[in-house]
């Protein structure tokens, strides 16, 4: 089975070839953007309504000249809000900037030192945003319950954190992921923590539809070639999960190759 076209990432009913969706932040300029995203293969690309200029600051560098909307699909993103009326404000001057685009990635903080989510005020957002016409992908605890609740809401993706945002410690939960992708009808990315290619090939292997990453590749020492590294990782954990992976057993070896049929063993007699 292919990880093509052949098997898509579907969100909000537009079908992608790539799993992997890269930030635009923390580059050192537009240019290497453009070239660590080109070598990552992401089609959807999140950007910081708050902190990256897409044409609300006239005569500053503008982002959407080295990413078009013609070639990728943007998701506004809310990094920097700490309340659901802060973030609904920012992803309605995102829509208006946009010409109407609706996909976005809610995001409300709760700790500016952890950056971890205030779930009270991203559930309050994603029930204002839903109801307002936008397809909300969510950043969120990875809590199963919770998780839930987001997509009886209406939001398109559930996004758990692996880990804090930035840290790099990969997924410190698996088990709650598993608990959270087997109830989900929606798809799941792990958004937050991802530190290099292996964290990624973990996620997909356990099940993740995705993987949402960018201090991993802009903080890497090469972050292009890291984002090469990120898209062959995300590719083969996706067909590892689609191949089926042997079963565990504890304290129990298997041959490889086969137990009948041997053939005899060489006869120690001397002639």
């Amino acid at each position: 089975m292919k990880t093509d076209s052949s098997d898509p990432l579907v969100i909000a009913g537009k079908a992608y070839s790539s799993r992997l969706l890269v930030g635009t932040g923390k580059y050192k300029d537009f240019a290497q953007t453009r070239e660590a995203i080109d070598a990552s293969g992401a089609q959807i690309i999140t950007v910081a309504i708050r902190r990256t200029n897409i044409g609300q600051t006239a005569g500053e560098p503008n982002l959407l000249e080295y990413l078009p909307p013609g070639k990728f699909t943007l998701l506004p993103n809310t990094a920097g809000c700490y309340s659901a009326d802060e973030a609904v404000r920012t992803l309605r001057l995102a829509r208006e900037l946009l010409d109407g685009h609706t996909l976005v990635k809610l995001e409300v903080l709760g700790d500016p030192h952890t950056l971890f989510p205030n779930m009270p005020e991203t559930l309050a957002a994603a029930k204002t945003l839903v109801a307002d016409g936008f397809h909300v992908m969510v950043y969120c605890t990875d809590d199963p319950i919770q998780c839930r609740m987001l997509e009886d809401i209406g939001c398109v993706a559930v996004m758990p954190l692996a880990s804090l945002i930035g840290s790099g410690m990969g997924i410190l939960n698996p088990w709650n992921l598993r608990l959270i992708i087997d109830q989900s009808k929606v798809p799941v990315l792990v958004d937050a923590g991802v530190g290099t290619a292996s964290d990624a090939a973990i996620a997909m292997e356990l099940g993740c539809d995705g993987v949402l990453m960018n201090t991993a590749i802009a903080g890497a020492q090469h972050p292009v070639l890291m984002a090469s590294a990120m898209k062959k990782a995300v590719e083969a954990g996706r067909e590892a999960f689609l191949a089926g992976r042997v079963p565990r057993k504890t304290y129990q070896a298997a041959p490889s190759s086969p137990t009948t049929g041997l053939i005899a063993p060489l006869s120690n007699t001397k002639t």
